[in-house]
């Protein structure tokens, strides 16, 4: 098979170059057209059901719809987790799928259980599901200011002018508005003056909602003329509600009947709701703050760019003074950022392994031939990913960083094996035709070559095995590295060849055989180790166990984490102070906060977000903010005129940059004058793992499992309280499920049914008068705005007064609120946090400064010591440790599977377990390097350095193949039989393509390895430094130990080997030799040139060669014409 594919690349050799041209062009174009994004697709199927009950306190949004919600969901198909969050007037319930579930189906799922429901929840409760958003979804936060206008009006803009248009971009799944005001019609009653007209709230509420309808009239026909009638009888206006009837007084013989309207008994204003529940800020001042989410899937550059183009539109539009700040925060820098430097990495890898090329081949034509494989591979990669529906990210890109070195091992061991051939073929006493050459001598080196790229491969399967997001991160990067070393093989197979058939034979060099400097001194250092380690194999392979000892050893002590921590350009603050506070304190310290942070010269920006927004998934508390911070780059200090920001901040020099670390610490510091709040810093997407991971956004979640809440924060306190002092924890905190202060209005039964009232007739009374109630909408065009009934201010907020009010009895009587009921105030939950059916309560932590492994490891010796669980509570270690944990245990136990794998093919291929077990010696060598490389750069053992340690098993798998291969194709096709001289002569063969092989592989990672901690690459770094440091030390060892072996162990088998060829082809020496007759007696006179005699024949086994210079041969032209008219030793 490979042979015909070899055979028919160099029979149709012009039609291989159209191809290879044709692949070249469409791929480029396909190239350029796919879609873009930092990281695959992580998104894990969750459909997110949010419920509104308004007012409802946090036990019993927990009792009455909550618990509810969660026992119709549970146990529904592909359902792993579910979580919830029970606060004010707010349920959020995710119901966590299997990886690789249809998230349409998961929700049409969801959609059925609600349906069983519906009875259970209180009366106007509606579940509903959130739209389906991307992990990596919040492209972008803009702005919206104004120092003229009201943050009503603001708010007002960015409501009903901006979200609609924004909305209407195709990929965009959500836009949430947080900040400003958001535009209500208050009708704000005076219970003393109800009292003077004899009227109750309810007489209001009944008024209002006939005041405000409009009804279809049909139409009337007046002449020619058909009429639409419209009967209107809507408000518009304040005013308009203002003089609505409420009730009419009859009159006396003194006075005539009294109409008593709206303005009567309440005051009507335009204001914000009457429970605000977030608010925000840009830079420190008042801002409405938009966030954007995209749908799974969508292009994020493409969704920007189409973003920035409807603000342009809708810019001219806007009111005047309204500022729009587009470039709050942009996920689109992140991806430019890591993209550049990924594809800078490639770039530089490229053209390292371009100069290594050259320096060993010493010839321009070697190196053309050679290079052809590069974009070749990476191009029909990027077909590839087109086909699969992949984006273009760091990890596909990285993949092929990774690979960037043995893209062009195949074609390096081809060529080098055909130069060397046609060198020989040249100074023979009867050279054979060209053609035949360069088929013979591909044909000889196919075995290796398909047996190191299918060991390569095969150890990455492991990978696409990862559960979680890990699988998802890692499985693009193997897929780009498996389908680019296959793509490579196939060049190798069909395009060098045919290049190496047109542009080799004419080099002068070949005539004396010579190798270049570079070469030579490598060759002649090889040499020199094999006199070292040949005499002495027993002393070299114990010195080998014990450095093995040694780094396995070393391995354990280099800590460990779960992956390289992001560097996203931008941070993430979250500032939570004591649950209870008020939303306009919250604020005030927001800002404090903000301020301290912009007094750091290394930050650009600032905003914030306090609290939540209507309808928004992610929902906090008041007392809890998250401020965006940016920073200036570099890039941006070297030219400040250029990035002055529009509140006027410009960069520092270039030296005050400081690096990431070093800013988080200044952060930490100004923020500690704060006293009570506790702290946090994140980055955005990092953040987002850790919660679709744990559910908390932190690197270690430690959550406590009971059903007394005042149990489970006593235990939280005592954890938190063991993990005080242990070195690396950072921000560290308990999740903020607190007593806060409750008023309670408690219905005395008994007096409230003396007097004729129900306790729900009592209850919703009171609903209405504290929180408010929506009795209708005011239609300003298509702005809806809702008309909200509640008492004064006076009368709401001061519970003495409210004790007051006087209510009119279903039988006329008049009593006082606290004749009927009983007011309070109480201690009661901010938040009760559920998982998997049960209360939770969390103790969470970031690392800093030491690796995840140890530091979770300590913690948990000390709260095993100092905490102890009641019976019925238990404890669990999440976050990202557990997913690191998981994953290593499986990647682990895989790479195991994997090595047995490549010896199960060894062992077949070469039927010797003997001659498998030393080509996978090159293994422990490649660990030694690995390890060490590790310990200087002193990265901790994570997912992605067990990724890098598994694909260089792979690597240093194929240079044994090489080597080994070699010893026995030499006993095996050239009848030579076992010496010293024969283990030499291979080794010597298999200097340059082992050692280039090794060298451009290594070298294409240079680039990844010298910029640790630049966006991008913060994964590709471990892997990189893994493989480069395991490709250094098994390439020394392989020149140094593997001969030396390989004598002393491998005679038995290669004897073997060579004696069951022989029997199977006990005529290939005859046969040669008759070949070489037959060549002879149809040769065609040669002709001379620099003094050389080139002859050609023609033989039954030799592909067709028409002269490939200066044009295409006619079809007619036999190979012998061919080849007997080929100059050699021309250029």
């Amino acid at each position: 098979m490979l042979n015909w594919i070899i055979r028919s690349s160099l029979n149709n050799r012009v039609l291989v170059l159209i191809a290879a041209l044709l692949v070249s062009v469409y791929g480029l174009y396909v190239t350029l057209r796919t879609p873009t994004d930092v990281l695959p697709d992580l998104n894990r199927p969750v459909v997110t059901i949010m419920t509104e009950a308004p007012g409802l306190a946090p036990e019993e949004v927990e009792a009455q719809v909550t618990y509810n919600i969660e026992t119709a969901v549970n146990g529904s198909p592909g359902v792993e987790r579910v979580r919830s969050v029970s606060s004010l007037g707010l349920s959020i319930v995710f119901v966590e799928f299997q990886w690789g579930t249809d998230l349409k189906y998961n929700r049409q799922v969801v959609t059925e259980r609600m349906g069983t429901i519906t009875a259970k929840l209180p009366p106007g409760v509606v579940p509903v599901m959130t739209p389906a958003t991307s992990i990596m979804g919040e492209i972008a936060l803009i702005s919206v200011s104004s120092k003229s206008l009201t943050p009503m009006d603001v708010r007002t803009v960015a409501e009903f002018t901006l979200r609609p248009a924004i909305l209407s971009i195709p990929g965009i799944a959500q836009v949430t508005a947080m900040g400003g005001d958001l535009k209500q019609f208050r009708v704000q009653v005076d219970p003393d003056k109800l009292r003077l007209f004899d009227l109750t709230i309810e007489d209001v509420e009944k008024a209002l909602a006939a005041a405000n309808q409009n009804t279809g009239g049909g139409f009337v026909v007046s002449g020619a003329q058909e009429l639409v009638v419209r009967n209107i009888g809507r408000v518009q206006t304040a005013d308009d509600i203002a003089l609505s009837l409420v009730a009419t007084k009859p009159g006396d013989h003194a006075s005539p009947p009294r109409a008593v309207l709206v303005r009567d008994v309440a005051t009507v204003i335009e204001a914000g709701p009457t429970i605000k529940r977030g608010d925000g800020s840009d830079n420190g001042s008042p801002a409405v703050i938009m966030a954007i989410q995209k749908q799974p899937g969508a292009d994020t550059i493409t969704l920007t760019r189409a973003l920035d183009q409807t603000l342009e539109q809708l810019r001219p539009t806007l009111p005047k003074g309204i500022e729009i700040n587009a470039d709050v925060f942009r996920q689109e820098h992140f991806i430019k950022s890591a993209i550049g430097n990924v594809v800078e990495a490639l770039r530089d890898g490229a053209i390292l392994v371009v100069i290594v090329l050259i320096l060993f081949l010493m010839n321009v034509r070697t190196t053309i031939v050679t290079l052809t494989a590069l974009p070749l591979s990476i191009i029909t990669t990027f077909l590839v990913f087109h086909w699969l529906g992949m984006s273009v990210n760091t990890m596909t890109l990285g993949g092929l960083a990774v690979a960037i070195g043995e893209l062009v091992d195949d074609a390096v061991v081809d060529v080098e094996n055909v130069y060397r051939r046609l060198g020989e073929n040249r100074r023979a006493a009867s050279p054979k035709p060209i053609a035949q050459v360069v088929f013979d001598a591909s044909s000889e080196i196919r075995n290796p070559i398909i047996l190191g790229t299918i060991i390569v491969n095969l150890v990455f399967l492991p990978t696409f095995f990862l559960p979680g997001i890990e699988g998802r991160l890692f499985a693009p990067l193997a897929t780009a590295y498996i389908v680019s070393i296959f793509a490579s093989l196939l060049v190798a197979l069909t395009v060098t060849p045919v290049l190496a058939y047109y542009l080799l034979p004419g080099i002068k060099r070949m005539e004396h055989g010579k190798d270049g400097p570079l070469l030579r001194a490598c060759k002649w250092l090889a040499l020199r180790s094999y006199s070292i380690s040949m005499p002495r194999p027993v002393a070299v392979l114990g010195t080998l166990g014990a450095l093995v000892a040694v780094a396995l050893f070393v391995v354990t002590r280099l800590g460990s984490e779960f992956l390289p921590p992001f560097n996203e350009g931008t941070a993430v603050v979250s500032f939570m102070q004591q649950p209870g506070i008020s939303l306009e304190e919250s604020n005030k310290l927001g800002t404090k906060a903000e301020e301290m942070i912009l007094s750091i010269p290394q930050v650009k920006s600032t905003a914030r977000r306090t609290g939540r927004a209507e309808q928004d998934e992610h929902a906090l508390g008041v007392n809890a903010s998250e401020i965006e911070v940016d920073f200036w780059t570099k890039e941006e200090a070297k030219n400040p005129e250029g990035h002055t920001t529009a509140a006027g901040r410009r960069p520092p020099p270039v030296k005050d940059i400081l690096p990431r670390e070093q800013v988080f610490s200044m952060i930490e510091e100004k923020l500690a004058a704060f006293p009570g709040v506790a702290t946090g810093i994140g980055q955005p997407i990092s953040h987002r793992i850790e919660h679709l991971l744990s559910g908390v956004r932190a690197q270690v979640a430690i959550k406590i499992f009971g059903d007394d809440l005042g149990t489970l924060r006593t235990l939280a306190e005592q954890t938190k309280a063991a993990m005080e002092g242990i070195p690396g924890v950072a921000d560290l905190q308990v999740e903020q499920q607190v007593l806060i202060p409750q008023l309670h209005i408690s219905v005395n039964r008994a007096a409230a049914a003396r007097v004729g009232f129900t306790p729900a007739t009592l209850t919703d009374a009171m609903e209405t008068a504290t929180k408010g109630k929506v009795v209708g909408q005011v239609l300003d065009g298509l702005k809806v705005f809702d008309i909200t009934l509640t008492l004064d201010d006076h009368h709401r907020t001061d519970p003495t007064a409210l004790g007051l009010v006087r209510l009119v009895s279903p039988t006329g009587a008049i009593v006082l609120v606290q004749d009927v009921a009983e007011i309070v105030e109480k201690l009661g939950p901010n938040e009760v946090q559920r998982e998997s059916l049960r209360r939770r309560i969390v103790v969470s932590a970031n690392v800093r400064g030491r690796d995840l492994g140890s530091t979770v490891e300590e913690i948990k010796k000390s709260i095993a010591m100092d905490v102890q669980l009641p019976q019925g509570y238990t404890i669990q270690y999440g976050g990202l440790y557990e997913a690191q944990q998981e994953s290593t245990r499986l990647l682990l136990a895989l790479g195991a599977g994997s090595l047995i794998a490549i010896f199960v093919i060894l062992f077949t291929h070469y039927r010797s377990g003997m001659v498998a077990a030393q080509i996978m010696l090159n293994v422990p060598f490649a660990l030694i390097g690995s390890v060490t490389a590790m310990a200087i750069t002193r990265e901790p053992f994570s997912v992605a350095s067990l990724v890098g340690f598994i694909s260089l098993t792979g690597i240093a798998t194929r240079n044994g193949v090489l080597m080994v291969s070699h010893y026995i194709h030499l006993m095996t096709e050239e009848r030579q039989t076992w010496s010293k001289e024969l283990i030499i002569r291979g080794s010597q063969e298999r200097v340059a393509p082992v050692l280039m092989t090794a060298v451009t592989a290594g070298l294409g990672l240079i680039p990844l390895v010298l910029t640790k901690g630049e966006p991008g690459k913060e994964i590709l770094y471990p892997v990189a430094v893994v493989i480069l440091g395991g490709l250094i030390t098994s390439t020394l060892l392989d020149f140094f130990v593997t001969p030396s072996i390989f004598y002393r162990f491998g005679k038995s088998a290669a004897e073997r080997l060579a004696r069951e060829h022989a029997e199977k082809h006990p005529h290939a020496a005859g046969q040669e030799k008759a070949l070489t007759t037959e060549h002879t007696e149809h040769s065609e006179e040669g002709r001379k040139d620099d003094g050389k005699t080139v002859s050609a024949t023609n033989t039954a086994a030799m592909p067709t060669a028409p002269n490939p210079a200066p044009a295409v041969s006619p079809p007619t032209v036999t190979d012998g014409q061919a080849d007997g008219n080929k100059r050699e030793g021309t250029s």
